[in-house]
């Protein structure tokens, strides 16, 4: 993950519990429904668990109160704080989709709203390390924003745009939102069955099952 979105996450760490909850107008759709999103994700999993992108641990929360074994990884050292004051024994650590450390077998990889920061040869590499360590039946279960065809996704932009929200289409466009063909050759091509579920207009639930 970039250098630039590890500091956009450090400037975001005090506000990000506000944004979330709908309080940025701007981003109020791609939050909707953010409490049932994280309980979709969590609901999925169980065991040893690595969370990406922890943020102020949101879904750490809830995974544990699931009863999950919770490791987190995240790269903005700010996040990192904020979840702490919120979590305890819970490893934390500095890492990022592509380089984490691990020493004990894992049965899932979990995220929300974060897997669009890497590019779709990233998620490539990503999920073929995800499938060398897990074993069968292990899972990925993501949540982010994802589009049906790129020109859903050009048709989104235009739309915020005509809505004059001008930082959300920037974000659209500049950052790496992927499209469901995408994804789904990408977790087929190295070993999963994959379900793709809309949770709300921007973001779909990534369910996918080592076989």
């Amino acid at each position: 993950m970039g250098r630039e979105f590890v500091e956009l996450f450090d400037h975001w760490a005090e506000s990000y519990d506000q944004s979330v909850i709908g309080k940025d107008l701007e981003y109020k759709e791609v939050f909707l429904n953010y409490e049932h999103i994280l309980k979709e994700v969590a609901n999925l999993v169980s065991g040893n668990v690595i969370e990406f992108g922890v943020g102020t641990g949101n879904l750490t929360q809830k995974l544990l109160e699931k009863g999950a074994n919770v490791t987190g990884i995240e790269p903005s050292s700010a996040m990192r704080e904020k979840a702490s004051e919120k979590l305890s024994n819970v490893p934390l650590l500095n890492g990022d989709f592509l380089d984490f450390q691990i020493n004990s077998p894992i049965d899932a990889f979990v995220s929300t709203y974060a897997f669009h920061h890497l590019k779709d040869t990233e998620k490539a590499q990503a999920i073929t390390k995800y499938s060398s360590l897990l074993s069968k039946g292990g899972k990925v279960v993501f949540a982010d924003t994802v589009f049906k065809s790129e020109e859903d996704k050009q048709s989104v932009i235009k739309e915020a745009k005509k809505n004059h929200f001008f930082s959300l289409a920037q974000d659209l466009e500049t950052e790496y939102y992927t499209t469901i063909p995408v994804l789904d050759e990408i977790f087929q091509s190295n070993g999963f069955s994959v379900q793709f579920k809309q949770l709300n207009r921007f973001v779909w639930l990534i369910h996918a099952l080592k076989l």
